[in-house]
């Protein structure tokens, strides 16, 4: 079996390329912007989607490795890659097995909710960063207010499997600082990516990574 296979959700990804647009005007194109300000160097993105990220790094930025394993959203990623302010290379992946670095920057935006064992993914993306390497994330993450956090984990089942293996209720801060990072920088908000989904917590940071693995 294809080792993709488990990654393919084309019904949702269709419907992803329309409402990440929507979510970008709702002030997500500036979120991400901000997620991706001052980065330099080789830079591997996990979890691309559709590539909304590619138009927004900045020029100091040599080469972005993006790894996708949909094959809906890699196609649509491959067309955003063609007119990239920076050098793109669209491949097919999984965040359990990247490509080999060392890179400077990992990228993760929107992802580390999805991944079937955030454990495991962010050991792979320390094991491919440089020592002393920097993750940026952008993520919606498990509410703080302990009403909210209990109706997420109550949502939990049924919410992967309506939306591609999300988890609304992880606290994926945590999992970076135990994986051997440092996080340095931190800024949590409400944010409500769509009309009819409430405001929701999301945090944009930087990590270092100071534990090899």
């Amino acid at each position: 079996m294809n080792e993709l296979s488990r990654f393919q959700h084309p019904r949702f990804a269709r419907m992803y390329v329309d409402a990440s647009a929507v979510a970008d005007r709702r002030g997500g194109r500036e979120h991400r912007r901000r997620l991706l300000s001052g980065l330099s160097g080789r830079v591997v993105e996990i979890g691309a989607g559709n590539g909304r990220n590619f138009a927004l790094y900045p020029g100091t930025v040599t080469e972005v490795v993006a790894v996708e394993p949909d094959d809906t959203l890699r196609s649509v990623a491959d067309d955003a890659a063609k007119s990239a302010p920076v050098t793109v290379h669209v491949v097919a992946g999984h965040a359990e097995a990247l490509p080999d670095g060392p890179f400077d920057a990992a990228v993760a935006s929107l992802v580390l909710c999805t991944v079937p064992s955030v454990e495991r993914a962010l050991a792979e993306i320390a094991r491919v960063l440089r020592p002393g390497g920097e993750l940026r994330f952008y993520e919606h993450v498990r509410s703080t207010n302990p009403v909210f956090g209990l109706v997420e984990d109550l949502i939990a089942p049924l919410w992967r499997r309506a939306a591609a293996g999300c988890h609304p209720n992880r606290d994926t801060v945590a999992a970076i600082e135990r994986a051997g990072f440092s996080v340095d920088a931190v800024d949590r908000f409400a944010f409500a990516p769509q009309p009819v989904i409430p405001s929701t917590a999301h945090v944009i940071g930087r990590a270092l990574l100071t534990r090899a693995r």
